[in-house]
């Protein structure tokens, strides 16, 4: 009965509602700097989220998880070799699927204008079960290329720069010198643009892929290349396959993984959610501070209707439950309202960020600089129900010294001049 009454008044008289202008207006402001903080950290927690899944999902699904070549990174193994070679790493049960690796520099000219690249070899149909590249190739195809036609894919970033569409002709020079009586000159060749990709990230400005076979010709390999493309079942386990991978194949090889370049980024981002949320949370804090100067200032406010109700015989723990009350709906208005706005922001922060990048007319994130070039963001359930389980408890804990006080004042002092 006694909590009954107690959440009665403390509705009646929540402070968020109260009839003096000072009081009322410093609750709001407590309701809003909750909501505020609220809506904050669940949107950085989704767009830290959404960089976490991007970089998994689009960047180190395209990139090898681990890359075997020789020790001098030279074309040295050999079509017998090396398809022995993969047979052996496709048996080890951490190994979903590998691939050639022919990974040359050279430069590519078209309509006057040069661009230098990472040139990759690849076997179309190997590439395929290593790499999702075919899910990010806007116009043409992976099937493109075809050995002895001299097709070529190329990053969206590179077709913008030389002013390239499928179907155009482009100038392919290697690094590979001829030796001729006049002197050194590169090997080069023109190859049809086959097919252009849109990663949205750095790739797109440096990557181009043909033909393994075409790459050979052109670069003077022979049969040969550098070394495999690995792609694990699971990425974080990729320095316990390359210690499996050492142990099978004897010879002199090495091993790198793709923390060799990727790996800072993605230590970054969880550092950066975990530094941010934590400042985040701070602020929710701050907020809660807030919740303790509304309540004593309601309790000042309401010394004699709590007088009052102490000669009517509420008791002390009655009393103590009627602020408990208003201090907890302070903390779920504020953090239901924080939990809508973050959950709002979360959904649509990469439309309003394209957006705003449009009506700028300025790219914030580029890919020279960023992994990728967008804002992405990921809602996570998990991550609303622990923002919202703090915002409710230091509320509630931000109640209980206000609580207790007004439950202590004392009735003949405060009616004393009524």
């Amino acid at each position: 009965m006694a909590f009954k009454q107690a959440l009665f008044i403390g509705r009646r008289y929540a402070s968020i509602a109260s009839d003096n202008l000072l009081v009322g207006f410093i609750s709001r402001l407590s309701v809003i700097g909750l909501s505020l903080s609220v809506a904050v950290l669940i949107i950085v927690f989704s767009v830290m989220n959404g960089f976490d899944r991007e970089l998994r999902e689009r960047i180190l699904a395209l990139v090898p998880h681990v890359t075997m070549t020789t020790l001098r990174n030279e074309a040295l193994m050999d079509q017998e070799q090396w398809q022995i070679i993969q047979a052996s790493v496709d048996n080890n049960p951490q190994v979903a699927a590998s691939a050639p690796l022919i990974q040359l520099q050279g430069m590519l000219l078209a309509n006057g204008q040069s661009r230098g690249i990472i040139l990759n070899g690849v076997d179309p149909e190997a590439e395929a079960r290593v790499s999702i590249l075919q899910e990010f190739i806007n116009e043409g195809s992976l099937s493109a290329l075809v050995p002895g036609e001299f097709s070529i894919l190329i990053g969206s970033g590179i077709a913008e720069h030389l002013n390239l569409e499928v179907g155009d002709k482009l100038t392919l020079v290697s690094s590979y010198l001829n030796i001729t009586p006049l002197g050194e000159f590169p090997r080069q060749r023109t190859f049809t643009v086959g097919g252009i990709f849109n990663i949205g990230s750095q790739l797109d400005s440096n990557l181009a892929l043909v033909h393994m076979n075409d790459a050979q010709l052109l670069y003077r390999l022979g049969d040969n290349i550098h070394g495999l493309r690995i792609q694990l079942d699971d990425l974080f386990a990729s320095s316990t396959a390359i210690r499996d991978l050492q142990n099978r194949i004897a010879g002199d090889y090495a091993f790198s993984n793709w923390t060799l370049d990727y790996g800072n980024i993605y230590d970054n981002i969880q550092l950066s959610k975990s530094m941010v949320g934590l400042l985040l949370f701070l602020l929710i804090a701050v907020a809660a501070f807030n919740v303790v100067v509304s309540l004593f200032m309601v309790v000042r406010d309401k010394q004699s209707d709590i007088a009052i109700l102490r000669t009517m015989g509420s008791s002390f723990n009655s009393i103590r439950n009627i602020f408990l009350v208003q201090g907890a709906i302070i903390g779920l208005v504020g953090t239901f309202v924080g939990l809508l706005l973050g959950v709002l922001g979360s959904l649509y922060i990469s439309d309003f960020f394209g957006w705003l990048e449009t009506i700028a007319g300025i790219e914030l994130l580029s890919a020279d600089v960023y992994p990728i070039n967008y804002l992405p963001s990921q809602l996570l359930v998990s991550d609303l129900v622990l923002v919202c389980s703090i915002s409710m408890i230091l509320s509630l804990l931000a109640t209980l010294y206000p609580a207790y006080s007004a439950a202590r004042v004392d009735p003949a002092q405060a009616l004393r001049y009524e």
